[in-house]
């Protein structure tokens, strides 16, 4: 993840997606969390803040589960805006922050992808293009999918594909469409596979 950042600072690379294992949103600042050992978005993200000395950056979070790590570490750092939806109640039990960098959009077993759509249309791009990120760091957890029995809520390839497309519009707009994407959680091998790829092929302009 810092490999990339440095990558798409420089210009290397326009994106980039990390294939990484272990995911990483459930770790926090002291403690391992949920397969999860390291934060590595939440490490890039403030990286990214510290060594490239970006004003400001975006965290955005799509895995079934609350990325209560990223929250634990981002929470109340006006430099970092992290907007996440995630199914409620589930693993992690968490009790979740106010800060106002925080944009939570909990929401109930067997949601579908078109209404987690509306609700990024509602809140997360209003949010985002108030912060005007000048990077996007996206914790990429495909675990929502339907297929997946790690979680209950009912997304399919094509709203991760529209969800890219979003975030790709908010970074061409305001970040020289500089995004990381890191690996999060997904079960399924043949959504996961197949989630990903259309997350990939929307940040390739394939």
């Amino acid at each position: 993840a810092l490999n990339a950042t440095d990558a798409v600072i420089a210009g290397e690379l326009e994106n980039a997606f990390c294939a990484t294992r272990p995911p990483g949103h459930h770790a926090c600042r002291d403690k391992a969390m949920g397969f999860c050992f390291f934060n590595n978005v939440a490490v890039a993200a403030k990286y990214a803040l510290e060594r490239h000395h970006l004003r400001r950056v975006a965290i955005i979070d799509f895995d079934v589960h609350h990325g209560n790590g990223t929250e634990d570490i981002v929470a109340g750092d006006d430099r970092i805006l992290m907007c996440s939806f995630y199914q409620h109640p589930y693993y992690p039990e968490w009790s979740h922050s106010s800060a106002a960098n925080l944009v939570n959009l909990p929401v109930p077993a067997y949601t579908k992808g078109m209404d987690i759509r509306e609700l990024i249309d509602m809140t997360w791009l209003p949010r985002l293009e108030a912060h005007r990120p000048e990077m996007i760091f996206i914790s990429a957890g495909f675990d929502a999918h339907r297929e997946d029995d790690m979680g209950q809520l009912g997304l399919v390839e094509q709203d991760y594909t529209w969800i890219t497309q979003r975030l790709k519009a908010v970074a061409d707009r305001h970040a020289q469409g500089r995004i990381v994407s890191v690996l999060e959680g997904g079960y399924n091998l043949s959504a996961l596979a197949r989630s990903v790829e259309a997350h990939i092929r929307v940040l390739a302009d394939l």
